[in-house]
């Protein structure tokens, strides 16, 4: 009588039931990876905006201040946004019939708000405090990148919450002189304090439990 299955079988039966096992596991390892990518962190993933505003020409061929346009960082949560006036303070000066800016002219003539695109949007359950970093010592470079050489902004890091833990618990290297908060280019110089007086001057005791954060 002759055998119902062959003994090639036998190897198709391992590698179908090593398939069915490993499956679930490759799964969730493909997840894994997706989450840690940039495209699921947003980042390098451009934002529209209502107005075109390249920060290369302003905060890099102009060096303004980030202050000038974000001028609640050093006093609230939030950096804010540059409002139709602070946009006019130059440009109903220079550049005033440049087509780029009819859309500002417009919010401004109809008293509308400059509808801006937030790019770094954190979840809900997510507390940041803009102010309690910069008084620290902690430069906007750190978390938003060298956006002087961005023609659009976008997010340079992943912002996760094993990246903002990593700071937390060594923020030594991310400290600068409060005179420099705001540098892009800024870089440590022979008889600059070291980061772990700086530290100690700015009494930074950051907090790693959970409530720092979700509150």
């Amino acid at each position: 009588m002759a055998w119902i299955f062959t003994r090639r079988a036998n190897t198709v039966a391992r590698v179908v039931a090593l398939g069915v096992l490993a499956t679930p596991a490759l799964g969730v390892f493909l997840l894994w990876l997706y989450a840690r990518s940039p495209l699921a962190q947003n980042m390098r993933q451009p934002v529209a905006q209502p107005v075109q505003f390249d920060h290369r020409h302003h905060a890099g061929d102009e060096a303004i201040d980030c202050r000038y346009c974000h001028s609640t960082v050093e006093i609230s949560s939030s950096a804010g946004y540059p409002s139709v006036s602070t946009c006019l303070n130059c440009h109903s000066q220079i550049w005033t019939q440049s087509p780029l800016l009819e859309p500002v002219r417009q919010y401004y003539f109809t008293d509308r708000p400059i509808p801006w695109n937030r790019v770094h949007n954190l979840p809900d359950y997510v507390y940041f405090n803009h102010s309690i970093h910069v008084s620290k010592g902690v430069g906007c470079v750190t978390c938003h990148g060298r956006v002087d050489l961005m023609p659009e902004i976008t997010q340079a890091h992943p912002l996760s919450m094993g990246w903002c833990l990593e700071c937390h618990r060594d923020p030594t290297p991310n400290l600068r002189p409060l005179d420099t908060i705001t540098s892009m280019r800024w870089q440590p110089r022979p008889g600059d304090p070291p980061a772990e007086e700086l530290a100690r001057a700015y009494d930074v005791h950051p907090r790693t439990n959970c409530t720092t954060c979700h509150r």
